[in-house]
């Protein structure tokens, strides 16, 4: 801890550091602890290179450091593994802000939701990346799971998918991939672009696709762009994957950018001033997590005098100005 305060604030050190707990110590690897998720994140992505350099000051090595998230009791909580049999809660419709950019994909996705393979089937919503089309899936999931608990649900990002499959083929096990996959009552697949151009992986989620189409089952897919503009995906893939609704998500203006800023901050349990939220709206347009990571970074790296917010928006974000 005292090594750390020679690399920071003291404020810092006492919102970040100061309530880090020692658990072990591993061959090459340092375990602490913390009670908040939220401090855990924070000081992953911000803080871990000046306990890296603490401890090698003090120990002489270069050693790993790890995280772990414990409870009151000072049990280790279970990590969040983004897979649909253990979704987080946070991402529900409740706390997806809409905006005109957004709301008929929001609109399309709760109607799948509230009754899965009744309507728009497949469902395909498309845009940009960061700019909610995951929270949308989790959301579904998260509805899904509430209301409609004997579904079996099935998410993947593609690129899981494609892995899978590899796997399975080098194992010659193929059948248990299949059985998983074409036995879900609802199949999100998210960053659907990532499988063109791969014919294997196109054939074996044709079949997939078929298999839980005809058996009336709920079909999700994310994609960076309409199905059309996906190059060297298969015509066949392309004329389903149109077969149902289309929704694009695109970029938010401004007031529901503010109101983003503004939903993150209070979520945080910080009371910024409309200021910087104008002044983070104004300047990031185009991705909602770049808009969430400059809050964060805010709340974790200085005091939200207006000054010192936009100057760490500039330093963060190469903002001119």
């Amino acid at each position: 801890c005292e090594e750390c305060k020679k690399s920071m604030t003291e404020i810092a050190f006492n919102v970040w550091i100061k309530d880090l707990h020692p658990i072990e110590i591993n061959a090459g690897e340092w375990v602490l602890g913390i009670y908040s998720d939220y401090k855990k994140g924070i000081i992953e992505s911000t803080y871990i290179d000046i306990l890296k350099d603490a401890i090698k000051a003090i120990m002489g090595i270069d050693m790993k450091i790890t995280i772990k998230l414990e409870d009151e009791t000072g049990n280790i909580k279970q990590e969040f593994v983004p897979d649909a049999n253990d979704f987080t809660t946070r991402y529900t419709f409740d706390n997806f802000i809409e905006g005109d950019s957004n709301k008929f994909a929001r609109a399309a996705c709760l109607a799948v939701a509230m009754e899965p393979a009744t309507s728009y089937n497949p469902l395909f919503i498309y845009g940009n990346s960061g700019l909610g089309k995951t929270h949308l899936l989790y959301a579904v999931i998260n509805y899904i799971k509430t209301n409609h608990p004997n579904l079996k649900i099935v998410y993947k990002k593609s690129e899981d998918f494609i892995n899978e499959l590899i796997a399975a083929i080098t194992n010659r096990d193929t059948a248990s991939f299949k059985n998983k996959y074409r036995k879900a009552d609802v199949l999100l697949i998210d960053d659907i672009q990532f499988i063109a151009g791969k014919e294997s992986t196109q054939e074996e989620f044709f079949h997939t696709f078929n298999t839980l189409h005809t058996a009336g089952k709920q079909i999700i897919l994310t994609s960076d762009r309409p199905p059309k503009e996906i190059a060297t995906l298969s015509d066949r893939l392309q004329t389903r994957f149109e077969s149902g609704l289309l929704a694009d998500v695109q970029s938010p203006d401004l007031e529901t950018r503010m109101a983003m800023v503004k939903s993150k901050a209070n979520n945080l349990g910080v009371d910024m001033p409309q200021n910087v939220v104008a002044y983070i709206a104004e300047n990031i347009t185009n991705n909602v997590r770049e808009l969430e990571g400059a809050v964060k970074k805010i709340a974790a790296i200085n005091g939200l005098s207006d000054a010192a917010a936009q100057d760490s928006l500039r330093k963060i974000f190469g903002l001119s100005k």
